[in-house]
């Protein structure tokens, strides 16, 4: 048993990771009721540290998929270890019951990232986003005491959502280690070649097909928006801002005409005023 001071040093540590990486949407943020921030802090650090391992420069495709089954292990042996992420991540697991398959389906996709380079269909691109962003949602929900899954299907939407919008935003950053999330066979209807992103150049069929994304996407922010109003407190807040955070995303993106090689939209200062009204005036379907 982990005695209270290295659990403290643990959930700190995660914290830490946390605050040190997001960019668009804030994770365990003061938003969140204070309860609920070392644990979400632990599931992010999870996740962070295993998307790294896919990541990592430098490394032969093999030994990236040696460090993920590495990790996954750890996980299963979580109770045991003396990672301070692994320390911390047993004891929410522990308290709040969390499937262990959730955290399986976040190595999937990790696993997948490092394996798969384009997806050949829509569908392909959703199967993707359901394990590498959907369990994120329904371990947060967990941890707040909500298992209703008509709040599981809204939030899947909205995550899907939120990971659609960050696969547009740095449609020029993946290409550039080697990835595509647009499907083929979009792509190929809209006359959207892969030369053209060679060349950072936004041409009006890359444009196109980038509409249409963001339009599916949109349809899922509002197919998602009702888990914003099913949980209550705090986390209804944080859901709120999360939730216009990704809109406001995609309206920059629709601003300049998705042009990320020159104004890759983001979140600023000025951006807070305005996500802070609409949450305040929140329409509540």
């Amino acid at each position: 048993m982990t005695d209270a001071a290295a659990l403290a040093r643990a959930y700190r540590h995660c914290e830490h990771l946390a605050k040190a990486h997001y960019e668009n949407f804030p994770v365990a943020s003061r938003l969140l009721p204070p309860a609920m921030r070392p644990h979400v802090a632990a599931i992010y650090a999870f996740a962070r540290a295993a998307d790294d391992f896919a990541d990592e420069p430098g490394r032969e495709a093999a030994e990236r998929l040696r460090l993920l089954d590495d990790w996954g292990e750890q996980l299963r042996q979580a109770a045991s270890s003396a990672d301070p992420i692994f320390i911390a991540l047993a004891n929410t697991i522990r308290e709040h019951r969390l499937p262990i398959q959730l955290f399986e389906d976040l190595l999937s996709a990790f696993r997948q990232d490092v394996t798969t380079t384009r997806y050949a269909t829509w569908t392909d691109v959703l199967d993707y986003c359901r394990r590498s962003a959907n369990p994120v949602g329904r371990l947060v929900l967990r941890v707040a005491g909500y298992d209703d899954p008509r709040l599981d299907t809204a939030s899947d939407a909205v995550c899907t959502a939120l990971q659609l919008t960050n696969f547009w935003q740095d449609l020029e950053r993946d290409w550039l280690i080697g990835r595509v999330y647009v499907p083929v066979d979009d792509r190929t209807r809209a006359a959207a070649v892969e030369e053209d992103l060679a060349a950072r150049s936004m041409t009006p069929p890359w444009q196109r097909v980038m509409a249409s994304m963001s339009e599916r996407t949109r349809a899922l922010f509002a197919d998602g928006r009702r888990v914003c109003d099913g949980v209550s407190g705090r986390l209804r807040w944080e859901l709120r801002l999360t939730w216009l955070g990704g809109s406001r995303i995609l309206d920059k993106l629709e601003h300049a005409r998705f042009d990320v090689f020159n104004n890759r939209p983001r979140l600023g200062v000025g951006d807070v005023p305005t996500l802070f009204r609409d949450a305040i005036f929140w329409r509540t379907d």
